[in-house]
């Protein structure tokens, strides 16, 4: 059995293995990257029974031209790089890694909120810089400095991760109300439920932790944003979309938006004419929440059993059953 990951850099740059997925075929065929054209990625799965890809496209074009294919593997939580359906049409199964991250991500979301509370970074610029050995003062700050406590903080999406995130704003003494489709008890032990436009006028700190659906699509948006706290922080390590960027940049230019700190946008890697560049309250990191070496080994062990379960015969995260 012959099979391919197509854009193995990001999940594995080298610190990681792929023995666990090669012994599970006759022969293992991983792509650092490769581009989004139908012919190119048609020829790299020939002759492929599994096929793991994480950004790259599996087209219904690609998919009806394979004589081979029967397992996809998306190296990530979202699938809509494949064309499900078409999968299903032709009997190829398609898995997801459903959670491997929690930790992590709610750990940079915390890490985004606490950068714009202290500017950790350009604070220690300054002293590298020699602000503080030639300054009059003991102590001195370039910015305002925010203390949590007593805050609140308001969670759009309270699944795993947005669970997390609660707790850890809950150590930090804030106030958690959170925005979900579904009330779970284990949401209801760490926030309080509201609805989005109460969330929007209490909250000091919004954090987006939802999937990206077509009722969240542009969900922070002029109008929403006219809801909210003047001089609000805005926490996305989510997904890009669920911003309207052009009407968060004129919020953040304003003052309306205090600051936002961004680990996604809507096109990645971003586009130079992203209207967020540039805004100095606005921090901007490149997809990294989901990047420490144990969260991608989780998830490497993970993409590994789908495949091992799946030729046993008890698929496991199913995405088109």
């Amino acid at each position: 059995m012959k099979i391919v990951v197509l854009d193995g850099y990001c999940e594995n740059p080298g610190d990681l293995s792929w023995q666990a997925l090669q012994e599970l075929g006759d022969e293992l065929v991983v792509y650092d990257r490769t581009p989004a054209n139908d012919a190119v990625i048609a020829e790299r799965i020939r002759e492929a029974t599994a096929v793991f890809t994480n950004k790259t496209p599996l087209s219904r074009t690609v998919l009806e031209g394979s004589q081979t294919l029967k397992f996809i593997g998306v190296l990530a939580t979202g699938y809509n790089v494949v064309d499900v359906e078409a999968a299903k049409e032709i009997g190829i199964v398609v898995t997801n890694i459903p959670t491997y991250g929690t930790d992590s991500v709610a750990q940079m979301a915390i890490a985004l909120l606490l950068e714009v509370c202290h500017h950790v970074g350009a604070h220690n610029e300054a002293v590298q810089r020699g602000e503080w050995a030639h300054n009059a003062d003991w102590s001195f700050w370039k910015y305002p400095l925010i203390e949590l406590a007593g805050k609140t903080m308001g969670i759009i999406g309270l699944g795993r991760i947005g669970q997390r995130t609660a707790q850890i704003a809950r150590a930090l003494n804030m106030r958690v109300i959170a925005n979900d489709a579904f009330v779970s008890e284990a949401g209801q032990a760490v926030a309080t439920y509201v609805d989005r436009d109460t969330l929007f006028a209490q909250s000091d700190v919004i954090v987006l932790h939802c999937p990206l659906f077509p009722d969240t699509q542009g969900l922070v948006n002029a109008e929403t944003i006219a809801k909210m706290k003047d001089g609000v922080i805005l926490i996305n390590n989510s997904r890009g979309p669920l911003i309207i960027e052009a009407d968060l940049a004129q919020a953040l230019k304003s003052g309306k938006v205090g600051a936002a700190a961004l680990d996604v946008v809507s096109t990645e890697p971003i586009r130079e004419d992203n209207p967020l560049l540039g805004l100095p309250n606005c921090l901007i990191t490149p997809h990294i929440s989901w990047a420490p070496k144990e969260a991608r080994q989780r998830l490497m062990d993970i993409a590994v059993d789908n495949l091992r379960q799946f030729l046993q015969g008890k698929p496991i995260n199913v995405v088109n059953q």
